[in-house]
Formats: structure tokens, C-alpha cells, sequence
């Protein structure tokens, strides 16, 4: 359903990288070799002809994107989409070979949100505030503050929205009516509900505390709870402070004590199961994991329907994005471009969410038909608040050896290998020595 998240394989070629002379983007072709430039044009013309090669990740947005090309083709017949999906972990890789390539196999990707930096201080990507600026009714206002911040790198914008995963609480309606509880909206409330929804029968809450980035995921919207940052206004770590301390040993409490035994190696798919089945009372996951859990069709069967989302306690959560970029060295970026703005319009997006498409602008989430023929008013007003608070895990330069690091020491926190102090204080250490 998503990106397994497991430890992708870092490219340690990051200084080689910004060293490579790149071929500035080029304008609309067939996708093969050109004389790359880029026109910077915003409105591409109807008429043009080219081939917009894409690499995206293999989910369900993905197919939701394959569904919208033929509507795509009736407003551009000559520009062909090819679009290859593949595992999350396959595909850094891919795209670097492509960026180093004199005949580039992309001309259009989508960017995971602790990639843009390195991928942007490469050179590997097309600056695009020119572009966006120059497209017609494209209102880029309108696209959630948060997704947005990620595509800049020093000042530049170098992709659009495609795809959230910011985090909510998911639980069971049912289960917190039967208790007599509110949803919780202090970090002391999600202690206590959590415990409070343990029985004999029942886990309070399915957590994720599997080393690496799992952990630091789910950990994160606790120490947003608990009043603290991963960063300061200065892009300084702060992952040793009182309120860090205070949200891990939050964390650790209630993973000792209302969440499933021996689940120390749980990421989403355990804790998705948990819940759909009824063996876990409520988990911190993605907000779009909501429709599927009230699906009648679904993993929660007679549960469907049951299940509801909130912002987190606190009011903030972690955001994670996909970006749509147009390589530097494309061999059809006016081409891609003309893909990547239309399946971005506000016209296309209703459409896209509508058929279950993760959100990514505010009107989408206010338009009637998407109210009338999606998931619910409900739903998208809590989506919309978690859009509105939300921070991503890392900002800076090499942001997966980071996320790594920083979640293998709090995992051995919870294991119980090293005390909450030094587990933090050698995260904290880790983020200065991997960013600086």
C-alpha cells in the first residue's frame, strides 16, 4: 500500500555527484538523446510532440496517475507518457544513474521529500519557479504551505506537489466511546488514552518502533506533542532537549505498557493489521490509511466504518512528501512539464483525489464533488488541518543517512540497550556529524 521504508541503500557518491558537469534541462523531444535547453515556458503548447519518460513509486497514487493519461492525451495527442514504476528502494538508485547518464533514462520523476536537497546541490534538477510562474491558472498558492516549503532548496523552487503521507491518529470509534473518552489532544492525553484502551483482549495503540526510519516517523509527532523540534529556527538539531527527553520516555511508557508484546520490530504493515483486525484499538499512521481501513471490502472487514482520523495531540505531525521534478539533463522537459502542471491543475487534482489520490491542495479538500463522492467531510477537514501543522523528519543535505541514524538510537532506547540521555544525546550527535 506503501513505500516499505526499509534502510534504502545510501549513494555515498553525494560530493562526486555536485562535481559531474550536467546538461541543463532541454525542450520538449522524444526522450531520447537531444541538445538539451530548457525554454523555462510555463504554458506548453498543445501541438507538442514528444515521449515524457517517468519513474514513480509502485502504489496505488501511481496507478491513479496511469488512469489520468488518456485524459492527459486529449488535450496533448502527441506527447506520449511513459511511466515505469518500481519498489521504493530500487529507486534512488535508478535515478541517480539517469541524472549521470549522457542519454538520461527519465525526463520526469517524483522526488521523496529527504532527497530534494541533495538531489537540488547536485544540479541534478530544473529550477522551476520560472516555469510555474508563467502557467496560466495554475494557483500555486493553493498548494498546502508545508509540501510546498519542501521543493525549495536555497530560495529556488525545484518541484510541485504530487503526494503527502503526513501522519494522524487513527483509532476506532467505538473503542473510545465504550471508554468514555475524548480523542486525545496533549501528549499527557495520548498516555493516558492509550493505557486507558488497554484490556486483556486489546492494545491501546499499535506502534511502529522498528529501527531506522519507522521509529523516528511515528517518535516524531510525539516530541511535536511534547512542545519540542527537530530543528530550531537556525536548522540546529535539537533532538537532546527536556522536551525530547519528556517524548521518549512518553513513547517508551506507552510501548511498555498498552501496545502489543514483542513488537519491537513492528512497522506499518504489523501495526496496519493489528488494528484493521481489531487486536489494537488505534495507531499513528498515515492520514490516508482511513479510507482503506473503512473499506467494507477491506483488511477490517466488519470493522470498516469504525475507524475515524485527528490531527495529532499537540496539533502538529510529520510530513513526508513526493515532489514531481523534471531532471536537468531531460530530454523532454517542456514535454514534462506540460504533464506535470496539468496533472497538477486544480481541475485535475478533484479528479485525482476523488479516486483516492492523496491531497496536496487546500481547494481540492473543498471542492463539492469531492465532499459528495470521496471519503467524507469529516476526512478532508482533518486532512486539511494536518496539511496546515506539519514538518517534515529532516532539512538539510544526506537526509536518509539522518532519518537512519537518528531512528537506530531510538530504537535502542526502547529496546532498553541505552538509557533515553545517551540514546539522545548520540542522536543528537549523529545529525551534527551527518549534516553539519
Amino acid at each position: 500500500m506503501l513505500h516499505s521504508r526499509k534502510t534504502p541503500k545510501l549513494v555515498a557518491t553525494i560530493a562526486v555527484m555536485c562535481g559531474l558537469s550536467l546538461i541543463t534541462a532541454s525542450c520538449a523531444g522524444t526522450g531520447g538523446p537531444a541538445d538539451p535547453e530548457s525554454s523555462g515556458l510555463g504554458d506548453i503548447s498543445k501541438d507538442t510532440q514528444g515521449t515524457v519518460r517517468i519513474l514513480m513509486e509502485n502504489v496505488p497514487d501511481t496507478d491513479i496517475v496511469m488512469d489520468l493519461v488518456d485524459d492527459f492525451n486529449a488535450e496533448y495527442p502527441d506527447i506520449n507518457v511513459d511511466i515505469e514504476s518500481l519498489t521504493f528502494d530500487q529507486m534512488r538508485d535508478k535515478l541517480v544513474s539517469s541524472f549521470q547518464a549522457p542519454d538520461p533514462t527519465y525526463d520526469l520523476i517524483v522526488v521523496d521529500n529527504p532527497w530534494m536537497v541533495d538531489f537540488a546541490d547536485a544540479g541534478f534538477l530544473e529550477p522551476l519557479d520560472e516555469r510555474i510562474a508563467n502557467t496560466t491558472d495554475y494557483n500555486a498558492d493553493d498548494f498546502f504551505t508545508p509540501l510546498v516549503d519542501i521543493t525549495k532548496v536555497d530560495g529556488t523552487t525545484y518541484g510541485v506537489p504530487f503526494y503527502n503521507y503526513a501522519l494522524g491518529y487513527l483509532y476506532n470509534a467505538d473503542d473510545l466511546d465504550a471508554a468514555s473518552l475524548s480523542v486525545p489532544t496533549t501528549l499527557d492525553e495520548l498516555v493516558s488514552t492509550s493505557q486507558a484502551l488497554t484490556s486483556d483482549g486489546k492494545s491501546g495503540i499499535a506502534m511502529q518502533p522498528q529501527r531506522g526510519y519507522k521509529i523516528f516517523e511515528e517518535w516524531a509527532n510525539w516530541l511535536f506533542a511534547a512542545g519540542g523540534s527537530i530543528y530550531d529556527a537556525e536548522g540546529n538539531p535539537t533532538l537532546d532537549t527536556p522536551e525530547a527527553k519528556a517524548a521518549l520516555e512518553a513513547y517508551i511508557e506507552v510501548y511498555s505498557n498498552s501496545a502489543p508484546s514483542n513488537s519491537l520490530s513492528w512497522a506499518f504493515d504489523e501495526a496496519f493489521r493489528s488494528v484493521s483486525s481489531g487486536q489494537s484499538a488505534s495507531m499513528i499512521s498515515y492520514n490516508w490509511n482511513l479510507p482503506a481501513l473503512n473499506d467494507p471490502e477491506g483488511a477490517a472487514g466488519p470493522l470498516a466504518g469504525k475507524f475515524e482520523l485527528a490531527p495529532m495531540p499537540g496539533g502538529k505531525q510529520v510530513l513526508g512528501s513526493w515532489s514531481w521534478a523534471i531532471p536537468s539533463n531531460s530530454a523532454g522537459s517542456d514535454a514534462a512539464w506540460a504533464f506535470a502542471s496539468w496533472v497538477t491543475s486544480q481541475d485535475v487534482d478533484v479528479d485525482r483525489v476523488t479516486s483516492g489520490g492523496a491531497a496536496i491542495r487546500s481547494s481540492t479538500l473543498d471542492d463539492a464533488g469531492v465532499l459528495a463522492d470521496g471519503f467524507g467531510a469529516d476526512y478532508y477537514d482533518a486532512v486539511k488541518q494536518i496539511l496546515s501543522d506539519a514538518a517534515p523528519l529532516s532539512a538539510g543535505a544526506n537526509g536518509e543517512e539522518m532519518i537512519q541514524a537518528v531512528g537506530t538510537e531510538l530504537n535502542e532506547a526502547v529496546a532498553g540497550t541505552k538509557t533515553v540521555d545517551d540514546a539522545l544525546a548520540a542522536a543528537q550527535a549523529a545529525v551534527l556529524k551527518i549534516q553539519g
